[in-house]
């Protein structure tokens, strides 16, 4: 329940740190909209015909990689509670709600054979609620809980897979496609397949660094790429839709005027990877990586670089993919240059730059996320300039903390953001169309079990009802989505 203080702070704000930047507002068409993945909301892991993914075999196989020994069987029990879930994203006011689709659900086994009728009657009544409540989808394909069958088979390091995840967008497109305004094809390929395949942080927690994490990107790139084609040449005319991917963005800042081109080897790392060959007019990775991948590689006694090579007709197929260009982001770095002599094969032996943060900067419960909401301007700035989208949506931003309804320094987080994010539009003219905050719940966060919460709307796992509260966010946010700027708020290191 909330008290009289809580209520207070989230309808008047108590009064703090004036800005100048909180005299902007938004344009009147920009989308203000929310952000979620099924792995992390749906549960219903075994019901109606769902087959097994990544992160149902890893939770229930390697229990000890999760921090408190959970797993997302039931998580939100959004697969159940999703009209209450949509009526909360009504409650707030938001324009456009990102979600992805269990791919498991769509296709049981992995391969793309005898689609499942249950989840996709599923998902099509789910997208007729969204649009009974004027609410856009914004439809990821993608969200990390690959099918297990085709995990066992190598996974995305499996040119296979390249095939298969078409086939899957295709029953997408088909059974969907007059229903999602909004397609992203993969989030967050970087974690897919550095965190996933190169290390040991997400599933299917391989820790090949070097190696396997190349391969996966190379396959995942193709696979966005012939599912943008199967979208423009047979779905495009049909739906007038749109079709991109999301990138996580990190804002990697000089620690000295001398690590500048460190700083921007960093981001074409982590970035340009991806972004380069489907962003620019030269397409392929960018040259950066494929120089220093390639010398370490020689040194290390490989007769060719370990990052694969396109052909030139897979980089003139791969150039322009992207209706608009999908950022998620949550904090910055300050870089220098660091010289790694040994020739262990592994990724940050490769871009050779060292990332640190200043203890000032306040800390969000994941220690990963650094309080910086100047670094988010200049990454918008960074992108616009570097690959001149005609679009970017930001389609995650967030804060975690350990939970509690009275969560200031989310609404602290937010505040500071959204006014770099409106400085970014208003001042700089920087073409962003959207923004998502993460998350609408409390939610399964990967290896952080539910230690970490993200939500504006706190979820009780104790009940099974999985009743859902509003925090203090919810109702800052709100504020902010009916009055299109951000008003007073605390400021919290």
């Amino acid at each position: 329940m909330w008290t009289k203080g809580i209520l207070f702070f989230t309808i008047y704000f108590v009064k703090g740190i004036h800005c100048e930047l909180s005299n902007l507002y938004f344009p009147d068409d920009f989308l203000f909209g929310t952000a979620t993945s099924s792995y992390q909301i749906e549960g219903a892991w075994n019901e109606d015909g769902k087959g097994e993914n990544i992160w149902d075999h890893l939770t229930h196989n390697h229990t000890h990689l999760i921090r408190d020994r959970s797993n997302g069987d039931i998580a939100c029990d959004s697969y159940h509670k999703y009209k209450e879930d949509i009526a909360l994203l009504k409650d707030l006011g938001v324009s456009v709600y990102r979600f992805s689709f269990s791919w498991s659900r769509i296709f049981p086994h992995g391969h793309p054979y005898k689609p499942n009728p249950a989840g996709i009657a599923h998902y099509v009544a789910f997208l007729d609620e969204l649009a009974a409540n004027n609410i856009t989808a914004m439809a990821t394909l993608f969200h990390w809980d690959l099918p297990q069958p085709l995990q066992e088979l190598g996974g995305w390091t499996n040119p296979r897979i390249v095939p298969c995840f078409a086939e899957y967008a295709k029953v997408a497109f088909e059974n969907f496609g007059s229903k999602v305004k909004y397609w992203i094809t993969v989030n967050e390929p970087h974690q897919v397949c550095q965190e996933g395949y190169g290390s040991d942080n997400l599933a299917p927690v391989l820790n090949m660094s070097g190696i396997a994490d190349y391969q996966c990107g190379h396959n995942l790139i193709k696979a966005h790429a012939i599912a943008y084609h199967i979208y423009n040449d047979t779905y495009r005319h049909l739906y007038n839709g749109k079709i991109g991917i999301t990138i996580h963005g990190i804002w990697y800042e000089p620690q000295t005027p001398k690590d500048e081109e460190t700083a921007d080897r960093m981001m074409q790392f982590n970035f340009g990877w991806w972004a380069h060959p489907i962003f620019t007019s030269q397409g392929d990775y960018p040259a950066v990586m494929k120089e220093y991948i390639a010398k370490r590689s020689t040194l290390q006694g490989y007769k060719r670089s370990r990052l694969p090579e396109f052909t030139q007709e897979e980089i003139d197929s791969i150039k322009g993919t992207s209706d608009f260009l999908g950022l998620n982001h949550y904090t910055s770095y300050f870089v220098t240059d660091a010289k790694i002599n040994n020739l262990d094969t592994h990724f940050s032996s490769d871009h050779q730059v060292q990332a640190n943060a200043k203890i000032s900067w306040g800390s969000a419960a994941a220690p990963w996320i650094k309080v910086v909401p100047w670094g988010f301007r200049k990454i918008l700035n960074w992108l616009q300039n570097t690959y001149n989208p005609s679009e970017i949506h930001v389609t995650e931003n967030g804060f975690s903390d350990h939970g509690g309804l009275n969560d200031t320094t989310r609404v602290s987080y937010f505040g500071q953001y959204l006014q770099n994010l409106n400085a970014a539009i208003v001042l700089d003219k920087v073409r962003v169309k959207s923004y998502a905050a993460w998350s609408l719940l409390d939610n399964f966060e990967w290896l952080d079990g539910y230690v970490n919460r993200f939500g504006m709307y706190d979820v009780d796992f104790s009940d099974p009802n999985r009743p859902r509260t509003p925090k203090a966010s919810a109702l800052f946010y709100k504020d902010v989505i009916r009055n299109r700027r951000v008003g007073e708020f605390v400021k919290v290191n």
